[in-house]
């Protein structure tokens, strides 16, 4: 009898330990998935970001850090231009011809204003910095313009060499962005600038803070349109902002973060200053996480 009380108690002993441990991981699991959501919260907030498209990709590596929309194909404005420079510099004329400004550079789709009025002479590679430091339209346009062949001849090119860069959502019309139909997506313009960083050229003018011009017998002031190369917290190797009405603000750069080179894409951005906003929301979270989640 007293044999079989024994038994029992053991047994009842078992059953207690089984639910007891039972209860312990119950608990751990609970714990566990209660602190996880808070983390992955956290990193959400600190990476919002206003442009509708986002790319963060390491130059190196080609690892993405952030994505945002990166396959979605829209108008690119004078992001344009870092197409229109490369062609150019592939094509070896002469950068110290010197090119007028003519009537037929005159923005007809948009309407745009421009300092450079026609009969002002500039060299090719003054029109060149002005056209990726200011995003200035009429020298983007007398470079396709003056092109062998013209402007048509300088379009196909453009578009050539986006097929030899792979940039299979891309399509181009015109050497200034100002035509809506100059498409692209952020992963194909993480492949531009990439190929651009390559140019000497490209990358001192597109960061060059500001420059003077000689025309029409007077000098002409003009700034980088990325203030951002002005600052101090910066390192820009390469740099070009974009803006028409369908294209919302763009940026695209590569520069160095958290002591790593990456390519930055940031497309249809509202606000005047957003974009510079979501670069700069990007550095203090790349430089905070230093890991990479799309967003």
């Amino acid at each position: 009898m007293r044999m079989q009380v024994q038994e029992r108690s053991h047994k009842l002993e078992k059953i207690i330990a089984v639910i007891a441990l039972v209860g312990v991981l119950v608990l751990a699991v609970g714990f566990a998935e209660a602190v996880e959501p808070k983390k992955t919260a956290k990193k959400s907030e600190e990476v919002f970001l206003r442009s509708q498209v986002v790319l963060v990709q390491d130059a190196v590596s080609g690892e993405t850090l952030l994505a945002k929309n990166h396959s979605a194909v829209l108008p690119i404005a004078s992001i344009t231009k870092l197409m229109t420079a490369v062609v150019m510099l592939d094509a070896g004329l002469n950068m110290e011809q010197r090119v007028a400004i003519s009537d037929e550079d005159y923005d007809f789709v948009k309407g745009t204003r421009s300092r450079l009025r026609p009969g002002t002479v500039l060299t090719r590679q003054e029109l060149l910095l002005l056209a990726l430091m200011s995003s200035e339209n009429r020298a983007a346009h007398s470079l396709g313009r003056t092109y062998p062949g013209g402007t048509d001849a300088f379009v196909k090119a453009m578009n050539a060499k986006a097929a030899k860069l792979g940039m299979a959502d891309s399509h181009f019309v015109d050497p200034t962005g100002l035509s809506p139909q100059n498409v692209s997506s952020a992963r194909d313009l993480a492949r531009l600038v990439a190929k651009a960083h390559e140019y000497p050229l490209i990358r001192q003018y597109s960061t060059q803070e500001s420059a003077t011009v000689q025309a029409l017998g007077r000098e002409l002031g003009f700034r980088n349109t990325n203030g951002l190369v002005r600052s101090a917290q910066w390192d820009i190797g390469l740099s070009k902002t974009g803006y028409i009405s369908e294209a919302g603000r763009c940026l695209v750069m590569r520069v160095k973060m958290q002591s790593r080179d990456v390519i930055v894409v940031l497309l249809d951005s509202w606000g005047k200053f957003s974009r510079i906003g979501d670069a700069t929301r990007i550095k203090k979270w790349l430089e905070t996480n230093g890991a990479g989640r799309r967003v």
